[in-house]
Order: C-alpha cells, then structure tokens, then sequence
C-alpha cells in the first residue's frame, strides 16, 4: 500500500457512521409516515363508524351538500366548503401578486445594506407570528376599521380574505425569494451580455427558471390559509348561508369542523370527521392541480 492509500482510507468511524446516518434518516422518515397514517386511519374509522366504503362516500357527499343545522343527521358543510373556496380566491388574488413582487424587489433591485437587512429580518419575523396575531390585527384593522365606521367592513368575507393574505404573505416573499437564489448569476450575466436590460433579463430568464420555486412557494401558502381557523374566528367567520359577494357574512370549513367537534351529541363527531376528510380531499385536489401547473411551466422554461 503506498503512502498516499493509506492517507486517503476512510476511518473506520466513517464507515460505520454513513449507514448509521442514513437509518436515522430512513426511521425519522418512516415515523413521520406512521403518525400520519394512524391520524388518517382514526378519521376514517370515526367518519364510516363501520359503514362500507360506499356509504362512506354517500355520507361525504351529503356533507358537502348540506348546511350547518343542528341536526347530526342534516348538518354538513356547504357553507363552509364555499367560503373557504372564496377565501382561496381571494388569498391568491391578493397575496401572490404583492409577494412575488416584493421578492422580485428585494432580490434583484434592492442593493444590499443595512435596510435590506432589516426588512429580511421582519419578514422572517412575520412569517413566525402566531396566526391569532394575524386575527387580532385583522379584527382592528379591517372588522372595526381602527374605530371608523368609514373603514370598518365588518364579519364580512373581503375581511377574511384580507386577514389571510396578510398571514400568508411572508410565507410567498420567503419562498419567491428562495426560488430566485437559485438561478444561477452566470444566467444574468449572459443574458446582460448580450445587451438586454435588467426588466428583460428577469422577464424573461430569472423568473421563468424560478418559476416552479414561485408556484411551490404558492402552494405552501394557499395551503396554510385553507387550514387556517383562530384568525377566521377572531374576524366573525360564523355564517350559516352560502356566501355570494364579498360584503356578505361567511364561515370556512376548518371553523365549522371546530364547532361540530365542539358539539356535546356524539353524532356530531362523525359530522366533524367526515368534514376533516372533505378538507383534505379539497387540499389534495388543490395541491395536485397546483403540481400538475408547476411541472408543466418548469418543463417549459428548463427548453
């Protein structure tokens, strides 16, 4: 053996802790797969209460056909399912826009210094708050207008809509700005090579190479608003009816399920069950779609 194979042979402490590692790793995984499939086993087997999967399915879609009663065996979510879908609507409209922007600006316009600093520093510090927070800030801000009767909007829907684009918006900066870290600085280099400006060159080249991270960041934010439900109760969220504008009364389905499963008849916690599994199935449809959208641009913008 020469000098130099001895040199570069791994210790034996190396071998052994490189598996040793990856089973921690494949273990913290698993148990994490474990937990998550006992919690769904539980909502299912308390949602069928024994019924076949047929009946299941039958109960679930009387759910989402009724409205709040109560009555166990008419209560259900249509309200709730609706608000939450106008919610959504309006977290995308809002939100998603300012972020991206804000991002955009801080990342590729924004000179680096002691006020970059201190706005990178709040925005984490606002992605951490508590979403009560957020509840209290839009319950003074938007409910009661800051006491003006002018600006107050009420329990109204643009309320809500409002409070959980702010909730959600540090969450899209992060996320946007993360994604546009990635592309590489040759890539703008390159492309102000060859004479195009600094609006063209993200046009064009840095935001569709950051797109996917963008459309991820998206789907992380729209999916903590949809299971938001402190900061809905905070501004009013406690209708009955279908909402159709945005000045209208509302609720959400993560608000109905708590006051089902707050319900002292037992009835009601199959009620409460069968809304868990509808909103997950709204989250699974939402984040499917959402993925389905993020690979085909990320197909298109990688050629």
């Amino acid at each position: 053996m020469s000098p130099s194979d001895a040199h570069f042979s791994p210790k034996a402490s190396r071998r052994i802790l490189g598996p040793v590692f990856g089973v921690a790793c494949f273990l913290a995984t698993m148990t994490g797969v474990v937990f998550l499939s006992i919690l769904l086993g539980a909502v299912l087997r308390a949602a069928s209460q024994g019924a076949t999967l047929a009946e299941t399915f039958d109960l679930l879609g009387r759910l989402a056909r009724s409205t709040r009663s109560r009555d166990p065996d008419l209560a259900g979510f249509k309200a709730g399912i609706a608000g939450s879908l106008w919610l959504l609507g309006l977290v995308f409209a809002l939100a998603i826009p300012v972020g991206v922007g804000a991002a955009v600006f801080l990342e590729e316009y924004m000179p680096p210094g002691r006020l970059r600093r201190v706005i990178q520093m709040n925005i984490a510090n606002l992605a951490a708050v508590p979403s009560i927070v957020y509840g209290i800030l839009g319950l003074a801000v938007f409910v009661r207008g800051l006491g003006s009767s002018r600006l107050a909007m009420g329990s109204a829907l643009i309320a809500g809509g409002l409070t959980l684009a702010l909730l959600v918006l540090p969450v899209v900066v992060i996320a946007t700005q993360e994604a546009l870290r990635t592309v590489p600085s040759s890539l703008r280099q390159a492309a102000m090579a060859l004479g195009a400006t600094k609006w063209q060159v993200i046009r064009d080249h840095v935001f569709p190479s950051a797109l996917p991270g963008v459309l991820t960041g998206a789907i992380l934010s729209l999916s903590r608003a949809i299971g938001e439900t402190a900061p809905l109760l905070m501004v009013g969220a406690a209708a009955t009816k279908v909402p159709t504008g945005l000045k209208d009364r509302f609720t959400a389905l993560p608000v109905e399920i708590y006051k089902y499963a707050s319900e002292a008849n037992p009835k009601f916690q199959v009620v409460a069950a069968g809304g868990i599994l509808l909103l997950l199935a709204l989250l699974l449809t939402m984040n499917a779609t959402a993925i389905i959208i993020r690979n085909r641009y990320g197909r298109s913008a990688r050629g």
